[in-house]
């Protein structure tokens, strides 16, 4: 029934970001129309969260080596907006893309869900 995630990041600078994801983060993409760009991601997995406020959405990217990462990142001249957090569920920390919003960066440590095996075309 559901086949991946889409996720929009709204951004007065979306060209810069767009930018970001292609250049610093490497991500593929394609042409989806009229020059909008649509990335592909690597594998997601998907969790809910209790909460008293209203509900609310996040977007962290995940990686094998958080000190690994940092260092990537930081070698592009990404700056790390945030220290290394020790959390329940994995190691935390966030990148400051162009327009000078937070995307945060995590380790997990808990066990993953297996991958969901690629639709066939019919």
């Amino acid at each position: 029934m559901i086949s991946g995630v889409h996720v929009i990041i709204f951004s007065r600078e979306a060209d810069a970001v767009r930018a970001f994801l292609r250049d610093v983060l490497g991500l593929a993409s394609v042409d989806a129309g009229e020059g909008w760009p649509v990335f592909a991601l690597p594998p997601a997995e998907l969790a809910a969260h209790p909460t008293d406020d209203a509900g609310h959405h996040e977007l962290y990217l995940m990686c094998d080596d958080i000190e690994a990462a940092i260092r990537e990142l930081e070698r592009k001249g990404v700056e790390i907006s945030r220290p290394i957090s020790e959390e329940r569920w994995g190691r935390l920390t966030a990148i400051r893309m162009p327009d000078g919003n937070d995307l945060r960066l995590y380790q997990p440590n808990h066990p993953a869900p297996p991958p969901k095996e690629p639709r066939q075309a019919s």
